[in-house]
């Protein structure tokens, strides 16, 4: 089967969006997504907000909530939908920040996800250095990978599970080439997931598509993918950058 893409600017809280790229009926045999991490809003003590600061998570389309509460509502308003358009067997894999962990654990097992497998750590290699033999590494990301129920116990020859990998925030260049999104991850730390979780031919379900990094390993790698993004303007961008990998 040809690798192939669905690719709208959409709202991952609206059912109505996962019609349009899934198709009535169908189901996704992987859901990996890179959702709004669970950042807050900066106020000084009087309640006044923050000035941003000159870093990279401060630019671009980044959104902060209130609290936590408003981050679990966020998480209420999307996560049931998008499970409930996965096959039977498929797996959940979500990108977060550890003060998403809590929420983003809480909702899954309320929709019937309440197996969480492991951790697959990013170890985002920072450009500072320790010393002349040490580079340093910061655990910031990790992705929460579930399932409905616990799995089968691997045989003694299965392959295992990936649970870490060591890599820049663009170490391929195609963050910067596609618009330098914050939440950009290059293939070397979609790719293991991908390969792993899900089968060639099989549907990739992606609601929070950012710079199409996830959409684009699915591709690259024979999946199909199905991705939402809610900025129109990157939405154009994951639209031109899965039609090139596809040839389109």
């Amino acid at each position: 089967m040809a690798p192939s893409f669905v690719c709208e600017q959409g709202d991952a809280r609206e059912e109505a969006a996962y019609a349009r790229v899934l198709g009535e009926g169908m189901r996704a045999d992987l859901l990996l997504t890179d959702p709004p991490y669970c950042l807050l809003v900066r106020r000084r003590k009087g309640g006044d907000l923050r000035e941003p600061k000159d870093r990279k998570i401060d630019r671009g389309p980044v959104h902060r909530f209130e609290s936590v509460r408003d981050y679990r509502a966020f998480t209420e308003a999307w996560l049931p939908k998008a499970v409930a358009r996965l096959s039977p067997t498929a797996t959940v894999i979500l990108w977060t920040n550890f003060l998403g962990k809590e929420p983003l654990l809480d909702v899954a097992r309320a929709s019937g996800y309440g197996h969480l497998a492991h951790e697959f750590t990013w170890a985002k290699r920072t450009g500072e250095r320790g010393g002349a033999a040490e580079e340093w590494l910061r655990v910031y990301e990790v992705g929460l990978v579930l399932h409905r129920g616990a799995p089968a116990p691997l045989e003694n020859e299965a392959p295992t599970p990936p649970t870490a990998v060591v890599g820049g925030y663009d170490d391929d260049g195609e963050g910067a080439r596609w618009g330098s999104h914050p939440n950009h991850k290059p293939f070397s730390v979609v790719a293991p997931l991908v390969r792993f979780y899900s089968r060639v031919g099989e549907q990739v379900l992606d609601p929070f598509a950012g710079s199409g990094s996830i959409p684009e390993a699915a591709l690259r790698l024979g999946r199909r993918a199905a991705c939402l993004e809610l900025e129109p303007e990157w939405a154009a961008r994951v639209r031109e950058r899965l039609g090139r990998v596809s040839g389109l």
